[in-house]
């Protein structure tokens, strides 16, 4: 346990040095490094901006906001926190700002008393290999949660996607949005029970659609059986 964290906190030490760097070459004008910047925390940026606006073309217009916003003012960081952190929090801010232009208020305070709602268990899974209905049906599954964290409030989806999404720790995600630990974890664990609820809702509607043992999967129960039967004599042929 204690070599684990050494090799943590020299992984992160190695990440900060790294992000250092990269800092110092934006400053001096290094194009590659800017790039660099941008490709790197793509992802993060997005996904921050995407838990405040509901709308993929706004998320992507606040995150250059942010870049710019950033770019224009690296000597601001000190490498106190993560360049990401950093980076995220003035995402956040951009897309907040977005909002507020467009005449949207964004709710973000509120009473966040602690919720006992269980652990805050991961939700990423490994697939492995699958088949191609696996793979569709994933898919339709992945619609619906999309579509069921869209329809939260951002002061939850940003929580929630920077937590289960992003697998920001606790702590990132509190310097992200500029909360406590404690807000993160009662807006996360709201989060995910209204998610429960509004997915609860959509798998109803779409019951009616599911199990219907169609593609491949058929087309192998069907070829299989009528070869054993072939085979039993059972099968006259033509």
């Amino acid at each position: 346990m204690h070599q684990q964290a050494k090799a943590g906190t020299a992984e992160i030490r190695n990440d900060r040095s790294r992000d250092a760097a990269l800092v110092e070459r934006a400053r001096a004008g290094d194009a590659v490094a800017f790039e660099t910047i941008m490709r790197r925390h793509n992802r993060l940026l997005f996904r921050c901006a995407r838990g405040i606006v509901n709308d993929e073309a706004e998320a992507q217009d606040a995150v250059q906001e942010a870049y710019l916003r950033a770019f224009s003012r690296l000597e601001d960081y000190r490498g106190d926190s993560a360049l990401g952190t950093w980076l995220a929090r003035i995402a956040f801010n951009a897309a907040v700002d977005l909002m507020r232009r467009k005449g949207r208020q964004v709710q973000w305070g509120g009473d966040d008393a602690s919720d006992d709602a269980g652990p805050e268990n991961s939700m990423t899974q490994s697939h492995g290999s699958e088949s191609p209905d696996a793979a569709a049906e994933r898919a339709e599954v992945r619609d619906i949660l999309q579509s069921a964290i869209a329809s939260l409030p951002p002061i939850y989806r940003s929580v929630f996607i920077l937590r289960a999404v992003e697998e920001a720790s606790v702590d990132e995600t509190a310097r992200c949005l500029q909360v406590s630990d404690a807000v993160v974890r009662t807006r996360y664990l709201r989060a995910r029970a209204m998610l429960r609820e509004s997915i609860g809702q959509q798998v109803e509607m779409h019951a009616p659609d599911a199990l219907q043992f169609a593609g491949s999967r058929c087309d192998a129960v069907v070829n299989h059986v009528l070869a054993e039967l072939a085979r039993a004599g059972l099968i006259r042929s033509h």
